[in-house]
């Protein structure tokens, strides 16, 4: 089974694929870390010296690659991922899809002045402009996310709670598609 975590920047896709993954006896891989490993730059790198569309070619091989991987994987994906072309609907095909969603002012708090540092689009903004580029650009992303085969509403969820759910769903999805 190939497990997808989407959702927004600052959402905990990273953070509870890390949790998650050994909890069900998957591997962990996260699209942006794969990228990042293969090219030798980071995400920041890649956007300033070769291009956004050059990333989002990546990774979209990436997910062709993943459509074959022959183990149980969860996958935490880039916050744009789902959004470019026929992403989303390919990762449906490919396996269960998880959107955790987050309001937007519990994103600004989960957003340290690293993880800002390390995002081209946010580097250097304060928690008020934060909150406004968020607040401008997750309606734009959210028809995409919203095609998750599971929606979680993080904003007052433990992680444990989160992983419960998934768990749940995960059992579900296994039963309707056998």
């Amino acid at each position: 089974m190939r497990l997808f975590l989407i959702g927004y920047m600052g959402c905990g896709k990273s953070k509870l694929g890390r949790k998650l993954a050994p909890e069900l006896g998957f591997e962990l891989l996260d699209t942006d870390k794969v990228i990042e490993q293969a090219v030798g730059m980071t995400v920041a790198e890649i956007f300033a010296e070769k291009s956004e569309p050059w990333f989002r070619r990546r990774e979209r091989m990436v997910l062709e690659w993943l459509a074959d991987y022959p183990n149980d994987i969860v996958i935490s994906t880039g916050g744009g991922l789902p959004c470019k072309g026929d992403n989303m609907e390919l990762m449906n095909k490919i396996g269960p899809t998880v959107y955790l969603k987050r309001a937007p002012e519990n994103i600004v708090g989960r957003i340290s002045e690293h993880g800002r540092w390390k995002r081209p689009a946010i580097r250097g903004m304060n928690d008020e402009q934060l909150l406004a580029y968020i607040n401008q650009n997750l309606p734009g992303r959210e028809p995409m996310y919203s095609q998750a085969s599971l929606t979680i509403d993080c904003t007052t969820k433990s992680d444990e709670q989160i992983i419960e759910l998934i768990k749940l769903h995960i059992t579900e999805y296994e039963k309707s598609n056998k």
